[in-house]
């Protein structure tokens, strides 16, 4: 998933992705442990992401990548 800027939040990036609708669809997810950022579980819809970060939710693999 390329990204702008040099961040992107996890909560963003599992809309951006299609993975969840809303905020409080992706704070659900989150809370229930079920998002995993570079192999461990992440409970925070804040995190920040970078360029080669991987996240994983419900068997889906999504890799941030920089628009270069």
């Amino acid at each position: 998933m390329p990204i702008r800027d040099d961040v992107i939040r996890l909560g963003q990036l599992l809309q951006l992705a299609g993975i969840v609708d809303s905020g409080s669809d992706a704070k659900l997810v989150l809370l229930g442990g079920e998002v995993l950022v570079n192999g461990a579980v992440e409970t925070r819809r804040g995190r920040q992401l970078r360029a080669g970060d991987e996240v994983e939710v419900f068997g889906e693999r999504v890799v941030v990548a920089s628009e270069a």
